[in-house]
């Protein structure tokens, strides 16, 4: 087709407006008014074969997708017999494209609900363990702080020291009474052992006099007893006399000897006794002793000292403040921690013991904690609370419950970023 016939077509296609001259060059683009603010931009050329009068090339019409074409505003324009075939050539790429995506969509939601069926998981979970709380077992001005907030300390590691002088006093005044006790027993030991030994000799001493004593009676009552039958003529009045008192005096002195005899003759029961003073005074020793180690106990209590490892938290106290037994003063905080999960009641069907779970700590995403399902609370939350709920009829509004479930952590600590309790974590439990 000539240049001036598709000057023609643009002119329809243009509605009649004003087209530019025939001898335009080629590849020349011309803008013609069609309607406010519409344009059509037509360009000028020639194809290979086409005449310069408007005759028409060897071989008849140009093919379909060869017609002449313009474009007005934004849309394509075709001469006589022309198609779009551009755009019908789009369409299956735009229908192919969005069957993959919807494809993919598909796969991706199906994975998704496949991976997390047997996923249980709960944000209502925290950092949980366990808090020792510190406590002076004796009073008195403290005179040395030895930690800090949140340090950690070891087991045995001092905490704090109370003032220990009074406490000495009492420690030096109970060895005083137990050096004593000591003392008076061991005086009493050695008293029995010379009483086992006297006390028989003792009684055989006795005897013996009283046997004297005895064979003095008799003879003094022989020699009485000669000198009253004498005539007067053969004695005196004054050897009658002496006979008679040498036999008073030997009666004493017989029951001078008996007597000693019932003293001495209980040996058994002077032993026992003295072994009962002795019994008494270890007693007493004993006694002593006790006292001497809590004096030494109360001594060493000054000084306050950390029952196992962990981190120092709620310090109470200051220098020279007068503590008191049983006054909180620290709360240490051991590095063994736990989760605490409060699943729903409705999750809790496929929840066993020993269940793999997934721990992500919000505080610290990027640790990786894996564990497992140690117990189920036999209990919910609100059952243990200060004030467990009544639902008594005509109030009662149904009301999820959840229940504690504790769940240890086997892997994933980093002794560089220890976990403070109660942050918040999300635990997930395969229940496979």
């Amino acid at each position: 087709m000539s240049q001036t016939a598709r000057m023609s077509v643009l002119r329809q296609a243009s509605g009649g407006s004003k087209m530019p001259p025939a001898s335009a060059p080629v590849g020349e683009t011309f803008a013609i008014a069609r309607a406010p603010n519409r344009t059509i931009s037509i360009t000028a050329d020639s194809r290979p074969g086409e005449g310069d009068h408007g005759q028409q090339a060897p071989g008849g019409p140009l093919p379909a997708d060869e017609q002449p074409e313009a474009t007005v505003g934004s849309k394509r324009v075709r001469g006589p017999g022309g198609s779009d075939t551009g755009h019908r050539n789009r369409r299956p790429t735009v229908f192919i494209v969005g069957f993959i995506v919807l494809a993919g969509l598909v796969l991706g939601g199906s994975y998704y609900w496949y991976a997390n069926l047997n996923l249980v998981s709960t944000d209502d979970a925290y950092v949980d363990g366990r808090v020792v709380t510190i406590a002076p077992q004796v009073s008195g001005l403290v005179v040395s702080l030895d930690v800090t907030d949140n340090q950690y300390v070891h087991r045995g590691d001092p905490l704090i020291h109370i003032d220990p002088r009074s406490y000495m006093s009492e420690r030096n005044r109970a060895q005083g009474t137990l050096d004593s006790a000591r003392a008076r027993a061991a005086g009493e030991r050695l008293a029995t052992e010379i009483a086992r030994k006297n006390f028989p000799a003792l009684f055989q001493q006795a005897q013996a006099q009283l046997a004297t004593a005895q064979a003095n009676l008799t003879k003094a009552q022989a020699d009485y007893d000669r000198q009253s039958t004498l005539p007067k003529a053969a004695t005196t009045q004054q050897e009658v006399d002496a006979a008679l008192a040498a036999l008073r005096q030997s009666k004493a002195q017989v029951m001078q000897a008996e007597g000693q005899i019932q003293l001495s003759s209980p040996v058994e029961q002077h032993i026992g006794q003295s072994d009962a003073q002795v019994e008494q005074l270890n007693g007493q020793i004993e006694q002593a002793q006790a006292q001497l180690d809590q004096a030494e106990l109360n001594l060493s209590w000054t000084v306050v000292t950390a029952p196992q490892d962990g981190w120092i938290t709620r310090r109470n106290v200051e220098m020279g403040n007068y503590v008191t037994p049983g006054q909180q003063i620290f709360s240490i905080v051991p590095p063994d921690v736990w989760i605490t999960a409060n699943f729903k009641e409705t999750q809790l069907d496929g929840l066993r013991p020993g269940q793999n779970v997934r721990v992500d700590v919000d505080a610290y995403p990027r640790l990786d904690l894996h564990g497992h399902v140690d117990s189920v609370q036999m209990g919910s939350g609100s059952k243990f609370t200060a004030f467990p709920p009544e639902n008594a009829t005509g109030n009662f509004v149904k009301i999820v419950q959840r229940v504690p479930v504790k769940i240890v952590i086997d892997s994933g600590l980093d002794p560089k970023v220890p976990l403070p309790l109660g942050i918040s974590v999300v635990p997930t439990v395969s229940v496979r």
